[in-house]
């Protein structure tokens, strides 16, 4: 049985614990509140992004552009966003069975990372990992944004690959968040409906150059939006999950307690029972 001093000393330590996952959790609900801004104030410049580049695309005819080659063979390229940092439950999982769901071939794959973590997962496994961006997984900016568009489009371009995907975290809620797949490249306009009325644009100087031009900054804009996703996604899943380990920490102070405090009543128990022994010996 454990001494007096051992489960003092184990209370003691679960204590700090828990004072450093209480933090932790004030630290990731403040920085959460400007990320969920951040996320939600960019959503309807995306999705209105989308909607404009769609209607283009089916207005501009015939229109060849590197972005919009189909090609039957070759590798596929997925483009995973994960977390640098850990302790965020199962965000930084739940991303990479998403991403190794969605794989087929695997030695037709090659893999971009996004966070620490997504490398430490993929590199040992023997994937193909191209390259690893770190260090803004919390927050993002557009040049990050940017700088992996880029990348992407230079090796789709080149006809390195023949598909690009995009693997991040939709954040839904503080408690709620949805890993997902997205097809980046080639870009496919979604098939217009009859009923479904549409937006009459003013092409200046034609649908082609406007659609050349947008087409960038279409993949910069959904890649910025999804970094932006992620970083919400992530940071309200370390929040739950140190304020589950406060919880849980709270639930062992008290079981430590009554464990302790029922060691204190059998060792008083048990020196009472040898006084009365001893008291009754010298009758």
């Amino acid at each position: 049985m454990a001494s007096l001093q051992d489960i003092r000393r184990r209370i003691k330590s679960v204590k700090s614990t828990q004072q450093i996952t209480k933090a932790m959790k004030m630290v990731a609900a403040a920085r959460l509140r400007r990320a969920q801004e951040a996320a939600v104030s960019n959503q309807p410049y995306a999705e209105k992004m989308y909607e404009v580049i769609a209607d283009v695309a089916s207005n501009a005819g015939s229109f060849s552009h590197p972005l919009l080659e189909v090609r039957e063979e070759g590798k596929t390229l997925y483009v995973v966003l994960a977390s640098d940092k850990g302790l965020a439950g199962a965000y930084a999982s739940n991303v990479f069975k998403e991403t190794v769901s969605h794989i087929k071939d695997a030695k037709n794959t090659s893999i971009i990372t996004v966070g620490r973590r997504g490398k430490e997962y993929f590199v040992p496994r023997k994937y193909d990992v191209l390259n690893s961006y770190m260090g803004f997984t919390e927050r993002p900016e557009y040049q990050n944004a940017r700088q992996i568009a880029v990348e992407i489009m230079e090796h789709f371009s080149k006809g390195d690959y023949k598909e690009v995907y995009l693997v991040y975290t939709k954040f839904v809620s503080a408690i709620s968040a949805i890993p997902q797949a997205i097809k980046l490249l080639p870009f496919t306009a979604p098939e217009s409906s009859d009923n479904k009325p549409t937006a009459e644009y003013i092409y200046e100087p034609s649908a082609q150059s406007v659609l050349g031009y947008l087409l960038p900054q279409y993949i910069i804009t959904t890649i910025y939006a999804s970094l932006l996703q992620s970083a919400a996604s992530e940071l309200s899943s370390r929040m739950n999950a140190m304020s589950n380990a406060t919880d849980n920490a709270e639930e062992l102070i008290s079981k430590l307690d009554l464990h302790y405090n029922k060691v204190r009543q059998a060792g008083i128990t048990r020196e009472i029972t040898e006084i009365v022994g001893g008291a009754e010996a010298l009758k």
